[in-house]
């Protein structure tokens, strides 16, 4: 036996010294054993010892089988109740030794590596820590080729400034003391016009013993012109970063800019790094050196400002000419395709400096309305624990899922709706959902856990979000992430309020108005629905949407067959988890959970919903073969949302890729529709030089904060751009709200 893990190597004897058994025994050994690696049971409660003692006595499983009456007990019950099994569990444990195969040991020796086929293969399949290794040496040697330079004086600045100011198109990058622009402070930049060739120009390095470096102001003042140029066009990697940083120090980019993390997101967003290393290695097949190698990491890990100028120059410098270098490569890989382009030069960089923008002025929050709420959601939550402690019958952890599995299911004998990968019951929350319709625990855990995620998320956590200096809160949206083009954010998370329940709501009145301003909320209705019409060019619905019906109760009226008039609240509310279900590719069984009634009768409904609006079906029928056939799909402007799972063997993951495929061109019109909207109301409100600002985008929904007399106005403007971003073949509906707080507008 040859352990390829340990490269231990047994010999008969060995075998005999760790299983009991010889060589020739193995295969009646597992089959009596099991082998969990493999997920083949053996014979219950036979373990190895018993196996081996058994086959000792007996000689072989064939004959312990012609003995299996003598063995007494509860094993010889299980043996002999388990005899059947026996011969495919002997087949699934047996090594298959006799397979034609064209290879011999000759064939299969070690050969001289392939860099170039093993460089493109590991970059096609972002295998990035082995594609690293491979370029380390490459990398190691090549290093003198680069022209990396630190300048620390006038004079070789002088020579770059003249570079930078030849040339139409150059990559910069800022460097800092912190992630986060609020809390960052200019620590030097860098620049680079031709590939391979960059220069860092260090400006607060303050450790012990720096050399002298040129000084913020005057730097700056160098800089200043070339930034401001519209003429010139700057590359960079995250710019919406250097957009604030430059901000704070009073200069404001006038170039036009090319970002490579947007350049890379527009190429493939279901991709799930977009950051400068990632990249490097994907698309240039070069290793990049890492801020943690010159940083350190943990507790330990260096400020930039404490980097030692001879690691932070090359590290800097690098940035710049990766940051070039990609855009060389990637640019050319956009304009091929019109619909790249277009999503990238009409939506994705115009956005960019507006969200620099809108994360710079922030948002104005009532941090004492907040802790009084938090002081309000702990004394409830406490209540709930006791609650949950006197149906359980003693106190217990509520945060423990295993206390919590066998308070339920050992102890109050509640019935077993999922189980875990492990085969343990689930106590996940659409399980307790299910669970909580009947029996009282459930429930409370429910609302235990919601009240308890509100408090530490947001009630407790927004007032330590605010700006010491601006006095609001200054999230971060993230516009290269969701593989739909939606815009996330974090720092704080304003995506996930959950604005169903009363206590979520609360938290929105904390979102408040300056003095002698409104918050006004702008909200699309239904713009998946509409979206859906546009592209299933069904006429059912867009009649509906046409006629300004509610959709929800027109839908109703349509499966349940009656008349707008006789649709009752809980009819429209099964309607509105028809319409929204499908648009997500809901199957009968998603549906019958969601409404609580048998999947006999919701797939009754779907099938009425498709009789009624065929061209919706006929839409899911030939996405899911168009996926399938081009390996992904598009919205109508354009953008490509891959579904890499659409042709998967795995049903499971074939079926999540179809309904994904279903849904993305949908929420990715949506997405790039408010984009738009972003867009041209930030280009009025700029032309207008109006004192109102948009200051949150949240799913459908964009939030503005505007002065009592301009209110009008902005209004009616934030309408027509609003309603204008796209022509679909039913009219865009904008529900509009005003308030002295977030809440109360909408």
């Amino acid at each position: 036996l040859i352990n390829t893990m340990t490269n231990q190597l047994l010999d008969p004897d060995g075998v005999v010294k760790k299983f009991g058994v010889a060589p020739n025994n193995i295969i009646d050994y597992l089959t009596l054993v099991g082998d969990t690696s493999d997920n083949i049971p053996g014979v219950p409660n036979v373990g190895p010892k018993t196996a081996a003692k058994w086959l000792s006595h007996y000689g072989s499983l064939d004959n312990i089988v012609k003995h299996a009456d003598e063995i007494k007990g509860k094993v010889g019950e299980n043996l002999r109740s388990h005899l059947s099994d026996i011969p495919l569990t002997r087949q699934l444990v047996t090594v298959i030794a006799d397979v034609d195969i064209a290879a011999n040991p000759k064939s299969l020796t070690l050969q001289a590596q392939d860099r170039e086929k093993l460089i493109e293969l590991f970059s096609k399949l972002e295998f990035k820590t082995w594609l690293a290794e491979i370029l380390a040496n490459e990398n190691a040697v090549s290093k003198d080729e680069k022209s990396y330079h630190t300048i620390l004086d006038k004079k070789a600045f002088a020579t770059w400034l003249k570079k930078l100011s030849q040339s139409t198109l150059f990559a910069f990058d800022t460097e800092t003391t912190h992630i986060d622009a609020m809390c960052a402070s200019l620590v030097g930049v860098s620049f680079a016009v031709t590939p391979g060739e960059a220069a860092y120009v260090p400006i607060a390095h303050d450790y012990l013993g720096a050399p002298q470096q040129l000084t913020k102001k005057w730097l700056l003042q160098q800089l200043t012109p070339l930034l401001e140029d519209p003429q010139k066009t700057i590359v960079g990697q995250n710019l919406k970063y250097d957009i604030q940083v430059l901000a704070k120090e009073g200069i404001a980019i006038k170039a036009k800019m090319w970002d490579t993390l947007l350049e890379s997101y527009v190429l493939n967003s279901s991709s799930t790094r977009h950051n400068l290393n990632s990249l490097a290695l994907k698309y240039l097949g070069k290793s990049t050196i890492q801020f943690k190698d010159i940083a350190g990491t943990g507790a330990k890990q260096m400020s930039f400002n404490e980097i030692s100028i001879d690691e932070a120059g090359p590290y800097a410098a690098e940035d710049a000419d990766i940051a070039l270098q990609l855009h060389h490569k990637l640019l050319p890989m956009i304009t091929k395709e019109k619909s790249f382009a277009n999503v990238l030069n009409q939506i994705e960089m115009p956005l960019m400096p507006i969200l620099a923008r809108m994360e710079m002025h922030g948002v104005l929050v009532d941090a004492e309305m907040l802790k009084k709420q938090s002081k309000e959601l702990a004394k409830r939550i406490a209540e709930l624990e006791q609650e949950a402690f006197t149906l359980a019958g003693h106190e217990f952890n509520l945060g423990s899922p295993k206390q919590l599995q066998a308070i339920l299911y050992q102890e109050q004998q509640l019935p077993v709706l999922k189980k875990t990968p492990g085969g343990q019951p689930s106590t996940a929350e659409f399980v307790l959902h299910d669970l909580a319709l009947d029996y009282p625990l459930p429930k409370v855990i429910l609302e235990y856990r919601s009240l308890s995620k509100l408090k530490s998320t947001y009630t407790d956590r927004l007032p330590q979000q605010i700006h010491a200096e601006s006095g609001r809160v200054h999230t971060s949206y993230n516009q290269a992430v969701t593989s739909t083009g939606r815009l996330s954010s974090n720092n704080p998370n304003l995506q996930n309020i959950p604005i169903r329940t009363a206590q979520g709501r609360r938290i929105l009145q904390a979102f408040i108005a300056p003095r002698g301003y409104r918050i006004i909320a702008a909200d699309y209705s239904q713009v998946e629905l509409r979206i859906m019409a546009r592209i299933s060019k069904d006429p059912a619905l867009i009649k509906a949407f046409e006629n300004k019906l509610d959709i929800h109760r027109a839908t109703a009226a349509e499966v349940f067959g009656i008349t707008l008039d006789e649709v009752t609240n809980e009819q429209r509310r099964s309607a509105k988890a028809i319409n929204f279900g499908l648009l997500y590719g809901m199957s009968s069984f998603g549906l019958a959970r969601q409404l609580g009634i048998e999947r006999k009768l919701a797939k009754k409904y779907i099938d009425i919903y498709f009789a009624r609006y065929p061209k919706v079906h006929d839409y899911m029928e030939m996405i899911r073969k168009l996926a399938a056939q081009q390996g992904y799909v598009e919205t109508l402007f354009g953008r490509r949302l891959y579904v890499p799972e659409i042709n998967s063997a795995n049903m499971q993951r074939r079926r999540g890729a179809e309904r994904a495929a279903i849904n993305a061109p949908m929420q990715g019109t949506a997405a790039d529709i408010i984009k738009i909207a972003m867009i041209n109301v930030d280009a009025w409100l700029q032309k207008n030089n109006t004192a109102a600002r948009m200051i949150m985008q949240v799913h459908d929904e964009l939030v503005f904060e505007v002065p009592i007399k301009d209110l009008d106005t902005v209004t009616t403007q934030i309408r027509h751009a609003m309603t204008h971003a796209a022509q679909l073949i039913v009219p865009l509906v904008v529900d509009i709200g005003v308030g002295h707080n977030w809440d109360e507008a909408h």
